[in-house]
Formats: C-alpha cells, sequence, structure tokens
C-alpha cells in the first residue's frame, strides 16, 4: 500500500510517503519554501499545504498522484471543538477548523489527480503516537505524546502491541504543558511555538527558584492527567522584549518551568508505567524535543529504554499519519531506518550546480580527509553530504562543523549564525566512541534528542561543545550507516586528537536549514565558512592577505 502523509494546519507543515509500510520519504514544506515552521503573517501563519514537499515525496519514489492509494491528513475535525467551549483564547480557531474540514478539496486543487475521497483524518495525537509507536526499534512500546494541543486534547498516554494502539488517557484541554512552555517563551521575548529550544538552553543558567509557585499551578492528578492552572507570569519577572538583553530573573524562570516540566514528565511516565508494565517508552509530540527532559526520563523513570523519533514536532505527523494508516490497513510497519528521507543529488549535478555558480572548485581523493585537515587547522567547514534529514536536527547530512578543542568556537559559530551567545553547539562521535566520553543519557544517540554529562576529564579538551551545566547534546554516528563522517572523524583524530567534532546546523538565524545545493552556495557566499563539502567536491574560500 501506498500511502501519502500531509501535515498543515498549526505549525511545520510536511509530508512523507510510506510504501508498503516503510517509510521511503519526509520532508518539512519549510526546506523547499524556506520560510521557516512554515510562519507566514497571521491568522494564515500555519495554514500552509505541503505543495512542494508532498510532489517530491512522490517524484522521489518515481510515483504520481494516482499510484497513491490513500492521503492520511494528521487532524480530525470532528473531534474538536469550539476554542471558547475548551477555554482557549484563539480567534483565528473557527477558520482553522473550517481549513481542516476543508482539507481534502485543498489537497485535490494541490495535488491534481487526488479524489478527495482518498484522505483519511488520523486524530493528531494518534499520528503523533504512530511516529513514534509503529517506527521505534520495539515493536511493543509504551508511548507517551505531549505538545500544545490537538483537536481537544493536549496529551496521549498509551501501549503499541503488534501495531495496535491501546490508548489509556488523554488530557482535556485548555491545560496543556505545550502550551505552558509556549506561553513562558513568548514572556521571555523568544518566539512561541519556535523558540522553546532558547528557554531549554537559558535554563541552564538559572535557578529553579520560582519552583514552588509552579507546583501550585501545574500538577498531575490521579488518573495519569495533568492541571495547567493560569500563571500571573509578571508577578514573577518582568516580561523581556525580543530586543532586551537577557537577565538572571529571566534564566529562573527558564530553569524554573523546565524544572516543573520535568517533574511532570517524570510523574506522567510513572503512572503509565504501572498501567502497562512495559519497559519501554517511545515519545513524540513538540515537548519530545525537550532533550533535558528526555535525559531525565531515561536517567530516572522506571523505564528501561527511552526512544524519541527525530521528528518528533508536528512535522512528523506527516510520517506518523501515513504509518497509522499503512499499519490499519494491513501493511505491517517496521523501525525507522534513520532521518535521511529527504532530498539529495548525484555527483553531476552537483558538479553543474558548482560550474553554474561560477565558483573554483576541487574533487579531492577523499572529501572526508579534506575536511578533517580543515577542521584541525581550526577552519569552519559547510557539510552538505546525501539526503537531507526529516526533523529540526542536523546530523552529519546538512551541517556546520568546527573543532571542539578551541573554547571560542562556541561564540565564533553563534556569530556566523547569528543566535544568541547562551545557545550551545553540539558533539559528533563515533558510537564506540561515545561512552569514554559521555554519560547519563542513552547510548547511542543517533538523533540529538538527549543531553550527555560530560565526562571531567575531557571537559577542557573538547570545551566548545560543553555546556554551562556539564552537559552536551551529543550525536553518535555508525560507521556502517554513515561511513563517510565516520572517515571525517577518524581523520580528524588522527590530525588533532580529539574524536569528536562540533555539529550544528548548518543555516543562520531565522532561516531553515540548508536543503539544496543553491541553499549550501547561498550560506557560504554570505557566512565566513572556510571550506564548503558538497558531495565529493570542495570549494575553499579564498585566503586573504594578512
Amino acid at each position: 500500500m501506498k500511502v501519502l502523509g500531509i501535515n498543515a494546519l498549526f505549525h511545520d507543515p510536511a509530508a512523507a510517503l510510506v510504501v508498503d509500510g516503510v517509510a521511503v520519504a519526509a520532508a518539512e514544506e519549510e526546506r523547499f519554501s524556506r520560510r521557516k515552521h512554515g510562519h507566514r503573517p497571521v491568522p494564515f501563519a500555519a495554514w500552509e499545504l505541503p505543495e512542494l514537499a508532498a510532489p517530491w515525496c512522490l517524484e522521489s519514489a518515481g510515483l504520481d498522484i494516482s499510484d497513491i492509494d490513500a492521503v492520511a491528513y494528521s487532524y480530525d475535525p470532528a473531534l474538536a471543538r469550539p476554542a471558547e467551549e475548551m477555554g482557549l483564547d484563539d480567534p483565528w480557531d473557527h477558520l482553522r477548523q473550517t481549513y481542516a474540514r476543508r482539507a481534502p478539496a485543498f489537497l485535490a486543487a494541490s495535488l491534481p489527480g487526488l479524489d478527495p475521497a482518498a484522505v483519511r483524518f488520523v486524530p493528531h495525537h494518534v499520528a503523533h503516537a504512530a511516529s513514534a509507536g509503529l517506527a521505534a526499534p520495539r515493536r511493543e512500546a509504551d508511548v507517551l505524546v505531549l505538545d500544545g494541543r490537538g483537536e481537544s486534547t493536549s496529551h496521549l498516554a498509551g501501549r503499541y502491541e503488534n501495531g495496535t494502539l491501546e490508548v489509556f488517557r488523554c488530557q482535556e484541554l485548555p491545560h496543556s504543558l505545550g502550551l505552558l512552555y509556549e506561553t513562558v517563551t513568548q514572556h521571555l521575548g523568544f518566539l512561541r511555538s519556535s523558540d522553546e529550544y532558547k528557554v531549554m538552553a537559558l535554563a541552564s543558567y538559572g535557578k529553579p527558584r520560582f519552583l514552588d509557585q509552579l507546583r501550585r499551578a501545574v500538577y498531575t492528578t490521579w488518573d495519569g492527567g495533568f492541571r495547567t492552572d493560569p500563571v500571573d507570569w509578571g508577578s514573577l519577572v518582568k516580561q523581556r522584549g525580543s530586543e532586551e538583553p537577557w537577565t538572571a530573573d529571566h534564566a529562573d524562570l527558564a530553569a524554573s518551568v523546565q524544572h516543573r516540566l520535568e517533574e511532570i514528565l517524570l510523574e506522567l511516565a510513572g503512572w503509565l508505567h504501572d498501567r502497562s508494565g512495559g519497559s519501554a517508552l517511545t515519545l513524540a509530540g513538540g515537548v519530545a524535543l525537550n532533550c533535558v527532559a528526555n535525559t531525565r526520563l531515561f536517567a530516572e523513570s522506571p523505564y528501561d529504554d527511552v526512544w524519541v523519533q527525530p521528528a518528533a514536532g508536528d512535522s512528523g505527523t506527516a510520517l506518523g499519519g501515513a504509518l497509522h494508516v499503512a499499519q490499519s490497513e494491513g501493511d505491517p510497519t517496521g523501525p525507522l531506518s534513520g532521518a535521511d528521507l529527504g532530498r539529495s543529488w548525484s555527483d553531476p549535478d552537483l558538479e553543474a550546480w558548482l560550474t553554474t555558480a561560477r565558483v573554483p572548485f576541487e574533487r579531492p581523493d577523499d572529501v572526508a580527509e579534506a575536511v578533517a585537515e580543515c577542521l584541525a587547522e581550526n577552519g569552519l567547514v559547510a557539510w552538505f553530504q546525501g539526503r537531507s534529514e526529516y526533523g529540526p536536527r542536523a546530523l552529519g547530512h546538512r551541517s556546520l562543523l568546527a573543532h571542539p578543542g578551541h573554547e571560542k568556537n562556541l561564540e565564533r559559530l553563534n556569530e556566523v549564525k547569528g543566535r544568541e551567545q547562551f545557545r550551545p553547539v553540539a558533539p559528533m562521535v563515533l558510537a564506540e566512541r561515545a561512552a569514554a566520553i559521555f554519560s547519563r543519557g542513552p547510548l547511542p544517540s543517533p538523533y540529538m534528542l538527549f543531553v550527555h554529562d560530560v565526562d571531567r576529564a575531557w571537559r577542557d579538551r573538547i570545551p566548545a561543545v560543553v555546556h554551562v551545566d556539564g552537559t552536551a547534546r551529543v550525536q553518535t554516528v555508525n560507521r556502517e550507516t554513515e561511513p563517510l563522517v565516520a572517515r571525517m572523524l577518524e581523520g580528524f583524530e588522527r590530525l588533532s586528537g580529539l574524536p569528536v567534532v562540533i555539529n550544528t546546523s548548518l543555516n543562520t538565524a531565522g532561516r531553515p536549514m540548508v536543503d539544496d545545493p543553491r541553499d549550501a552556495l547561498e550560506c557560504f557566499g554570505s557566512a565566513p565558512v572556510d571550506l564548503l563539502a558538497l558531495g565529493p567536491f570542495v570549494v575553499r574560500r579564498p585566503r586573504t592577505a594578512p
């Protein structure tokens, strides 16, 4: 069976293609449109179809829309209630619901030849759950979904056995951990439904001194649910303007909210474990992108294994919806093979791009060795290889690489990317080398969705990737599935003595991750990067005279 999955309602519009139960392509619309998270001016901020991503998914598999058996739309308007009835202040929600009800017609217009009757509505949190539970390494696993909102809920707790989901509990709106975190994100001067990861990073600089107030307002209930009562944030900390500097008060509020979120997740996971008796937990929903909380779940919850889907946010519901429909129609689904489900280009195509751009380039004997040499000399490298990643993390396909042994490289990279200086960058390391350097979080950790404690003996050796709290968001590399990245890491260690390379996303502030060769060339041309590794080719920035 061939199923096209679509996410197009709140944010992060995306498409995914599942053939015979296997994910063969997936991509966010932002990689094509260059609008991060699909953001547009209100009220059309999120009502964007993946009108470029969906045709690409079909084209990549050599299919036409007529070959598709079903289209899974990851929202079911029949389950929604008016915003005011749910206690939400959302003046545009009635238009959103109208958009969702008419999605089959919109999709048919966007994909000529599609029969609107082929569109199947999949409940939002079921799509999230399927993106984790049906793609996880273990066939039987508990699943916990937490985000801002779905049709009328913000949470799902259940269990997958042999492809079937049993739902134990859903939390009705307006109570929502995701909306709580979004509100704090906005109060701290960041972009709501976009910059929540900045709050997580800022939290490490503060102390949770508002924790008592939050414990009174945010708490679990005996039946596996929770409450998020209104909080007067202004009485705790003055709201920060987006251009104002952050203060210790702002960091303390971030730390308090982050700490309370972790406590609630541990309690919810404990309830789910008591209900199911399972040993493996899978996570999805925007809250599952909180890698600090994920690590506490791994380290302190009753579960032996915790697995997070790499596109855990709303973009992942395109994949989850397609997997759910495929499974319900009898196609057995299997573990996700990796996050590299996006676009790629052949070597001749890449050479043509470079020739058209009229930039001097070369084809070294081994691009991995050429990159290792540049990194060892403390150069910055734009790394564009293979299929692009599905989800928000650069995982060695669209990355900006640097030397971790120079502490100033953190500041340097944040300046290049136009980011706040409190934000960390991540270490990339071969899977078999990770345990000697990193602990507490799960290993291997291929999707950069957990934080790990950095061994004290290594903190002075790789200071650029060590966050203020002594942790790092690690990406482990499997040499069998990522041989090119493995060779680059081995070459860098031979030249520098360090088995770790800085890996951050190849983009600048406010722009989506680089996806195609044009994006890569534009980024290289506008940022002080020393070398662009585009497939087997390299472009070097001319050295300026001293």
